[in-house]
């Protein structure tokens, strides 16, 4: 951080020099950046955050004698698994994410209460694609895209900050010879007030992070002297909203959580402390009848109580139904799905019926040229005459892998340069086919469906062995090895010597 607040100002009257840092630990000037015919050097003292960051030029077009460019916007199981299966003999990789890791998000719920240590679900994106950290042509942008311009080949980045006030954003432009937008999508609050002040959602790191200091924050003071009894149930009382695989597993990993730990290790508010998940409907709707009952009586079993309801306000300690009911909350976690970003719905691109980018069946947004969208922040068009697909881990690495192998045919082709692909033979255009469904339900109890739908013929199955199929199947999809290990060891040791309670 030191380094960044140290750039050199580049001249208002010249275009600007943009410098990457190296494994040196040093700055060096890139030939592949766009660069200026007079620079004036300043001294850091003058460096002032009234630049005008615009100046920025960025990465120009690639030239004649260097790789195409591929620009994927996003680093979640879409844009990772692309990026892993890209021919970098073939393309140059610049991968724009706002996290510089991609999430194994089936096993985060087990980060929130101490079953699994966050680094376990956490994969740098330079072990995914190392080209990204050696080649000289590759990059990783620690930024959020803000604009898309089809017609000159570029996007148009801004950087994190981290919310320093010592350095304000600076802005900068990628060419690219093919755009992959992989965004993904945003948690869904359905326009309901106080949900993005108050509730806590459950798709990254940082979100696991806070849950679980909130939790451990809240058991602690519950056992303040002189509380009262009103608001030490409401500080033990933990609140899910949506009964997806998402939010039945955490109740289930938190149910775990309080009858394995938290009676053992907070013994004075271990008969105050419940768990409530909230679904306007169903809960776990993917899954056939018989699923879902077993499912119920599991989580009733390990005191989760649940409310058929719809949310109609959020406030700070309490939300309120729409019959009238008001539930006070200590904790809660809103899991109600995903709906298209607020960057997806600004872009100037066709949309399919849910407003997502819509694509036809290779990948391709068919209003512009280069550009491609794949995982959650795509859907087909109505023209293809396709359903939309759902918005899960599978369906999005499966189009990852896909659209990786459809790059690597095209540049085999001499099609990778920009405008270069339009008399190719595609092939085969993108088939899902799913491969059934798995969630936990706590107490070493899971449901496995492996039909393709729930109401086709297959094998399903709940008990111990669906949890044992459940556990070794994510743990065969995690993706290095690396933390394969991890995850193993962390299983280990929470078995033997139970969850780590502690509130670092």
């Amino acid at each position: 951080m030191f380094l960044i607040k140290n750039l050199t100002r580049i001249s208002p009257t010249t275009s600007s020099i943009v410098t990457r840092f190296r494994s040196t630990g040093s700055f060096t000037l890139a030939s592949r950046f766009c660069t200026a015919s007079e620079t004036q050097i300043q001294s850091p003292a003058k460096f002032s955050n009234d630049v005008d960051r615009s100046q920025y030029s960025g990465l120009s077009p690639t030239r004649e004698g260097e790789k195409p460019r591929v620009v994927v916007l996003g680093s979640g199981w879409a844009g990772c698994r692309l990026m892993k299966g890209i021919d970098t003999n073939i393309y140059d990789v610049v991968c724009v994410s706002p996290r510089n890791h991609m999430v194994f998000t089936p096993l985060l719920a087990s980060t929130c209460v101490g079953t699994l240590e966050f680094r376990s679900v956490a994969e740098p994106i330079s072990r995914i694609q190392p080209a990204i950290s050696r080649e000289p042509g590759s990059y990783f942008f620690l930024a959020n895209c803000s604009r898309l311009d089809a017609e000159a080949h570029e996007v148009h980045c801004e950087t994190l900050t981290d919310g320093l006030n010592t350095l304000k954003p600076w802005k900068f432009k990628i060419a690219y010879d093919k755009l992959v937008v992989a965004s993904g999508a945003e948690a869904s609050t359905f326009g309901i007030q106080g949900v993005m002040e108050n509730a806590i959602f459950l798709r990254e790191v940082h979100h696991a992070q806070e849950i679980r200091r909130k939790l451990l924050l809240n058991l602690m003071l519950s056992d303040t002297p002189g509380i009262s009894k009103e608001e030490k149930k409401r500080l033990l009382h933990c609140v899910v909203v949506g009964g997806g695989p998402t939010g039945v597993e955490f109740s289930g990993e938190l149910s775990d959580f309080i009858m394995k730990d938290v009676r053992q290790r907070y013994s004075h508010v271990k008969d105050d402390i419940h768990v409530t998940l909230i679904e306007a409907r169903d809960i776990l709707s993917s899954f056939d009848d018989r699923l879902r009952r077993y499912a119920i009586k599991q989580l009733n079993k390990s005191g989760v109580r649940f409310v058929r309801g719809i949310v109609k306000d959020v406030q700070s300690q309490k939300l309120i139904l729409d019959d009238g009911t008001e539930v006070p909350y200590g904790l809660l976690v809103w899991s109600t799905g995903v709906g298209p970003s607020s960057f997806v719905r600004s872009l100037g691109l066709p949309k399919d019926p849910t407003g997502r980018i819509g694509i036809d069946e290779w990948m391709r947004v068919p209003s512009v040229q280069d550009v491609f969208a794949i995982g959650d922040c795509s859907g087909y068009l109505e023209t293809t005459g396709k359903p939309t697909l759902p918005a899960l881990a599978q369906v999005a690495e499966r189009e990852g892998k896909y659209l990786a192998n459809l790059l690597n045919k095209i540049g085999k082709a001499n099609g990778g340069r920009a405008n270069s692909a339009k008399e190719i033979e595609l092939g085969a255009p993108f088939v899902y086919k799913h491969l059934g469904s798995m969630a936990t339900i706590g107490r070493y109890k899971a449901l496995v469906d492996l039909r393709e739908s729930k109401d086709a013929k297959g094998i399903s199955m709940t008990g111990f062995v669906s949890w044992f199929i459940w556990r070794s199947a994510y743990l065969t999809r995690v993706v290095s090895w690396r933390n394969r290990f991890y995850v193993a060891i962390n299983w280990f040791t929470t078995f033997v010597f139970g969850r780590d309670i502690s509130r670092i």
